[in-house]
């Protein structure tokens, strides 16, 4: 495995001292924002697109600081429901996979979207319940009706530009949040649909990640991995639950908050979750993402990349001696 970071929490730095800054800590792999949710504050696709220059300047600033790219991430609601929204997502989303093709990059993050509940509607609709009936005919028309013919179309765009992974973030207020979600969205596409796994949205839910992990990792489904952590409150969930819309800011009011590597579960926690990894034969990009609203972006980093340090496997496991 490699240690990596998204760089968005860097977003205030140019692209050279952000590198600079990951380079001198240890970090390998770089997840960098071209659009969408993550912005595009050290990569904007249609730019460098655009301009083989710039592209060449981008990569040698990656080569100095001896940095690979694990992945392009643009994640957006490609399938919102109102036209404008969706079509500036899917603009993004489609440069960013233009870009993967020209920097030989594997791996595109996204999210799966969330439609409406209908075709009249202007806003996405999230259901998180069968009854009554209504929800679950909301769900049979955003799954056939929207999300599978969608995202078959797109992953054949992105093989016919040598794109073959496209990694779902499993993220609630979208239609693939949880295993099962993200199984059936593989089964009815295709395998060029896999996980860019996030073990913070799952624990909040309740689930354990490295059941998860096992699950999607019998499919090969796991294409990437983002480490961020969760800490759940446990006098404000036995509240009010988990289903929570408190503003992300009001700390002591919300059921959970994201928090750095390390400050949601402890070590041994995370070694699991690595271990797993490695059953799973995953062995790519470990990348922090920093969301923690209780430190900085750089103090988030720089303890999430020492504390990852003594938990990543980062050598071939070789052969068993012992047996």
């Amino acid at each position: 495995m490699k240690l990596g970071t998204l760089t968005v929490a860097l977003g205030d730095l140019p692209f050279d001292q952000a590198c600079k800054f990951l380079a001198e800590r240890g970090v390998q792999m770089v997840e960098i924002g071209c659009g969408g949710f993550p912005g595009k504050a050290h990569c904007d696709a249609a730019e460098l697109l655009a301009d083989e220059g710039k592209r060449e300047k981008f990569m040698e600033t990656l080569d100095k600081y001896h940095l690979e790219i694990s992945a392009l991430s643009s994640h957006g609601n490609m399938v919102h429901p109102d036209p404008a929204v969706a079509e500036s997502f899917e603009k993004d989303f489609d440069n960013a996979i233009l870009l993967a093709e020209k920097l030989h990059v594997p791996v595109v993050n996204t999210f799966s979207g969330c439609p409406g509940g209908s075709k009249e509607d202007r806003t996405p609709n999230w259901v998180t319940c069968p009854w009554p009936d209504d929800f679950s005919q909301i769900l049979e028309y955003q799954w056939n009706e929207v999300l599978v013919p969608y995202w078959k179309k797109k992953v054949e765009f992105a093989k016919a530009h040598g794109v073959s992974k496209i990694a779902f973030e499993l993220h609630p207020g979208f239609c693939v949040y949880n295993t099962r979600t993200m199984l059936r969205i593989r089964r009815e596409v295709g395998p060029e649909i896999g996980a860019n796994f996030d073990p913070s949205h799952l624990i909040w839910q309740g689930m354990d990640p490295c059941t998860a992990i096992r699950e999607l990792g019998k499919e090969g489904a796991i294409f990437h991995f983002h480490a961020k952590d969760t800490k759940v409150d446990p006098r404000n969930t036995a509240v009010n639950g988990v289903l929570d819309t408190t503003h992300y800011g009001e700390e002591l009011e919300r059921s959970w908050i994201f928090r750095t590597v390390g400050y949601g579960n402890g070590e041994e926690y995370w070694r699991n979750i690595i271990s797993e990894l490695r059953m799973a034969g995953y062995d790519y990009a470990v990348s922090i993402e920093h969301e923690d609203g209780l430190m900085s972006g750089r103090e988030g980093l720089e303890k999430a990349i020492s504390f990852l340090k003594n938990v990543l496997i980062y050598e071939d496991r070789g052969a068993m001696y012992w047996a």
